[in-house]
């Protein structure tokens, strides 16, 4: 029996998801996605694999041209030494990346030391593959990074590998290469593994800086780095994401995990990540300057609500991960919120949700979903067109009764 599987959580983003498609007109800022339209380059791509009749099976690894050119990318702007593409498995997005290499891994009763907060899924993977995830705290007064030492104490016999996510989900929080050589050492020294999720790479604000660990001296062997085209290239809805694994054992247990699960990702999306790496940065380039446009537009309209959501803009990512104002307990919307989203007691983050999506229309995620750092946080995704952003804070201002 899989019982084992009741007991993992499914994200409560899936419920806020449920519930925003009965709300009319809404302001869907609950969501990871980008309102960009993949590059021309994937597009033109695609459409030369569909009139070229590539609606074959492929090798469950990936297309070896798609291969290649994601470990020339691994080597060239990640710094990872990757040695040849049989390193390199194509998966049905980075969910399906993660999901392959934990089963490849983990045993149960393994433990995995992961972010608080972090996105909802990474738990459920630990889960799903009987091992132990152990919450280690970010803190917004270190700008969403861990302590360290903290880290480290974490770490029992039981653990068998670190999980960072860097930038991060949902705080954009982005780890120095300090907080990674520190990182590295531990788990040189305690023989972890370490899984190394950087599916914001490019989004990143201000000057910051994104280390790939598996740079790191002696640390590609025990890092299975894991990527999607989801952020960097408007192709949430594709489904095309990547995993390096230099270990031969536990990439072919990963290969196992692909077969059994999509005996290979779809074959024109393949050759739209070909046409995505071969078109070059440019698409990027803009796409990440018109997010730090709409980054300013967005806490620009929070900041005139009178401090009901507090917070600094993010480093890195496409987050609004903003405090709730303790004080708004104790007012009668958060007394008569809980009808819509039941079953999470006295927790402000998802009452203010719940108030947000059936007085607003504007689609948000509890910080509380993303662990226990999270509660009294909420976050709004700022990828959206500035025409949505701008409609979104005008309903708040309305709703929390700001003049204009």
């Amino acid at each position: 029996m899989a019982e084992y599987l009741d007991s993992v959580p499914l994200s409560g983003i899936t419920l806020i998801r449920d519930l925003m498609y009965s709300v009319k007109d809404p302001f869907r800022l609950d969501q990871g996605d980008v309102s960009f339209d993949a590059p021309d380059s994937v597009k033109a791509a695609m459409r030369k694999a569909i009139d070229d009749n590539r609606s074959h099976y492929l090798q469950t690894n990936g297309l070896p041209r798609l291969r290649e050119l994601i470990a020339q990318k691994l080597r060239e702007q990640n710094g990872t030494p990757v040695e040849s593409p049989e390193e390199i498995l194509v998966t049905n997005g980075g969910m399906h990346g993660i999901y392959a290499v934990m089963q490849a891994l983990l045993e149960p009763g393994d433990e995995v030391i992961v972010p608080d907060p972090e996105w909802p899924p990474t738990v459920g993977h630990v889960m799903a593959a009987r091992a132990v995830p152990v919450a280690c705290p970010l803190y917004e007064s270190l700008d969403w990074r861990y302590d360290l030492d903290e880290f480290e104490r974490k770490i029992t016999p039981r653990t068998k590998a670190l999980y960072i996510n860097t930038p991060n989900n949902p705080s954009g929080g982005v780890l120095t290469r300090q907080d990674l050589e520190r990182i590295a050492a531990i788990a040189r020294e305690r023989n972890l593994w370490v899984f190394s999720d950087e599916a914001y790479e490019d989004m990143l604000f201000d000057g910051a800086e994104h280390i790939s660990i598996a740079s790191l001296p002696g640390m590609y062997e025990r890092t299975i780095p894991i990527y999607t085209y989801s952020k960097t290239y408007a192709m949430t809805g594709l489904r095309l994401g990547y995993v390096a694994v230099k270990d031969p054992v536990i990439r072919d247990r990963a290969k196992k995990v692909i077969a059994y699960t999509t005996a290979n990702v779809s074959s024109v999306v393949q050759y739209g990540g070909i046409g995505a790496l071969e078109g070059g940065r440019a698409p990027i380039d803009g796409f990440v300057k018109e997010l730090d446009v709409r980054r300013a537009l967005f806490y620009k309209g929070l900041a005139e609500l009178g401090g009901i959501f507090t917070g600094k803009p993010p480093k890195a990512a496409f987050y609004a991960f903003v405090k709730i104002d303790p004080a708004w307990k104790s007012s009668p919307e958060y007394k008569q919120a809980g009808k819509a989203l039941p079953g999470h007691g006295d927790s402000i983050s998802w009452r203010m949700a719940e108030h947000l999506i059936t007085h607003g229309r504007i689609g948000n995620v509890p910080g509380a979903d993303f662990g226990a750092q999270g509660e009294g946080h909420i976050r709004f995704c700022f990828a959206r067109e500035r025409a949505e952003l701008s409609g979104a804070i005008e309903s708040m201002k309305a709703l929390f009764g700001v003049r204009v």
